[in-house]
């Protein structure tokens, strides 16, 4: 992880966004020596609720509480996938 001054990250923030979002790079802003913000990836952001989803389908699993599914037909259906 890169950290940066905001006051320094004022002049280059194009380039930091561009970072962030084409190299995956997290960039912590710091203010006063302290990390204040974070630039990321949306996909970061995207790929950490996706492995959190999965985590908490496992937990239900595991514990037994998984509500009732939807059937594959009925998805296919709500999707436009279905052939009429």
């Amino acid at each position: 992880m890169t950290e940066i001054a905001i006051s320094a990250a004022r002049a280059q923030l194009g380039d930091l966004v561009r970072r962030a979002a084409h190299g995956r790079e997290t960039i912590a802003l710091t203010d006063h020596g302290h990390v204040a913000a974070l630039l990321v990836s949306p996909q970061v952001i995207e790929d950490l609720e996706d492995a959190l989803a999965v985590a908490d389908y496992q937990r239900r699993k595991a514990e037994g509480t998984l509500g009732p599914g939807i059937p594959m037909a009925e998805v296919r259906r709500r999707l436009g996938l279905e052939k009429k």
